[in-house]
């Protein structure tokens, strides 16, 4: 299952206040998180997760880390904003997938890149926002002796609701948008070498290109001390470029997650927001 965030692993504030307000320079903390996906994309099979999630925000005047990531201001953010953008993907023991057996074992992978997020609507009140997403991002396996596994573009068109339905602190978000990759990308996950190759599983040669479409929606609210936070998300490979590909066993999959954080320390400096 591939997983994307944007600067997640810096902050899982999804805070929700369409006023400024001051809320401290910086913030520390942590939780835990939990997540149903399916093993890869097009995988028929799925794992449960449990692990452990930081929590950081900063919100200096260059640099900042919220519920948008890991931002720099670069550009006037009336318009746009420069982010850091960060995925990967779980491990998957081939011995444990029917579709993979016999295959190499798919080790788990980090991406970071740059993400230009144009912020194309905005409601008088700002409680409402609509963004474009453009990242690309270089995954990396992460092993002993890590490797590229080639490039990952994509963008998406993003809604948040503050308030969501009347109800004080809760936002909605949701991001849909296609995916694309380079060759490389999806020989690792859909590829099969002709000398592992069997009759019912035969060799394939995946090539760059289309590589599906998601769409996300997540919920959360932020109390003083405390985040909550859910999503689910829908993914449908029907065009992919890797369709044919014999580990290709669905082409529509769901994956559900929910996290909860705890805030421990914060600065006594209070700043002006608009988060």
């Amino acid at each position: 299952m591939r997983l994307r965030w944007s600067g997640c692993l810096l902050s899982c504030a999804m805070a929700a206040s369409a006023a400024a307000e001051e809320k401290p320079l910086w913030e520390l903390g942590a939780g835990v998180g939990g997540a149903v996906v399916p093993d890869y994309p097009g995988s028929d099979e799925s794992r449960s997760y449990v692990a452990p999630i930081p929590y950081v925000a900063c919100r200096g005047k260059y640099l900042k880390a919220d519920r948008g990531g890991l931002r720099t201001a670069l550009f006037d953010r009336r318009y746009a904003e420069l982010s850091l953008s960060i995925g990967g993907s779980v491990p998957v023991k081939s011995e444990d997938n029917e579709a993979r057996r016999g295959l190499p074992d798919l080790e788990p992978t980090l991406e970071v890149g740059p993400r230009l997020d144009l912020h194309a609507w905005r409601s008088q009140d700002e409680r409402i926002k609509l963004d474009v997403g453009v990242p690309v991002r270089l995954p990396v396996t992460l092993e002993s002796s890590s490797r590229s596994v080639g490039v990952v573009f994509e963008p998406r068109v993003s809604l948040k609701v503050n308030d969501f339905a009347g109800f004080e602190g809760w936002q909605l978000g949701a991001a849909v948008g296609p995916s694309f990759a380079d060759r490389k990308y999806h020989q690792y996950f859909y590829g099969i070498d002709p000398g592992l190759g069997t009759p019912e599983r035969p060799a394939f040669d995946a090539s760059g290109g289309y590589s599906g479409a998601a769409l996300r929606i997540n919920l959360s609210k932020r109390y003083p001390k405390l985040w909550l936070g859910g999503f689910v998300r829908y993914e449908n490979l029907a065009g992919a470029a890797f369709e044919a590909s014999p580990l290709v066993r669905t082409s529509g999959s769901v994956s559900v997650g929910f996290g909860a954080a705890w805030i421990f320390f914060r600065s006594k400096r209070m700043v002006e927001t608009d988060e």
